[in-house]
């Protein structure tokens, strides 16, 4: 399922530049908390943002995964009243730790972590300076350690990919979930 392509079949694309903790009038969302954007949209495709930046931070992937968590809660994903909630949710957490971590190992460290969610699709950006091209190890062997990051995000996703915006150093790694049932 591995991509290049920018973004999932039926995506919008990214979030619009400057989407850090104020509305689209520039007033301060309510309940946005620093690194954090609330960005609602209009219809049945509700969507909302959150972010957090990770450059200069110490400690990013529990950093990350404790953010990811406040925002699973926040949009209902936990606490999970059912087993597929609750894995659904964890498989999150796993993507998000996993994406971080390879910034960190291969591509200078993470630079902003972007939790993006609809009725349907949880999406996890990690944006990085790095020129590597992220995929599987081929082939995979399971009882060898490392390198088994890229092969988890490919199980557990819907799609992933990765986007270069030419003229400017690094990319942003990004995966898609399905919204529990």
């Amino acid at each position: 399922m591995s991509t290049t392509r920018p973004y999932s079949p039926g995506d919008r694309g990214p979030e619009p530049r400057g989407a850090s903790g104020v509305s689209e009038r520039g007033a301060p969302m309510a309940g946005a908390s620093t690194g954090t954007a609330a960005v609602p949209s209009e219809g049945p495709r509700a969507r909302e943002v959150r972010r957090l930046r990770l450059d200069g931070e110490s400690g990013v992937v529990p950093l990350a995964r404790d953010f990811a968590r406040q925002a699973l809660y926040a949009w209902g994903w936990l606490p999970a009243a059912t087993a597929d909630q609750r894995a659904a949710a964890e498989d999150v957490l796993l993507v998000v730790s996993e994406l971080v971590t390879n910034a960190c190992l291969h591509a200078e460290g993470p630079d902003e972590l972007l939790l993006a969610r609809d009725n349907k699709v949880i999406r996890v950006e990690v944006s990085d300076r790095g020129t590597g091209q992220p995929a599987p190890r081929t082939p995979h062997r399971a009882g060898r350690p490392g390198g088994h990051g890229m092969f988890i995000v490919q199980r557990l996703c819907l799609d992933w990919g990765v986007v270069r915006i030419p003229g400017l150093t690094g990319k942003t790694v990004w995966a898609e979930l399905g919204a529990p049932a």
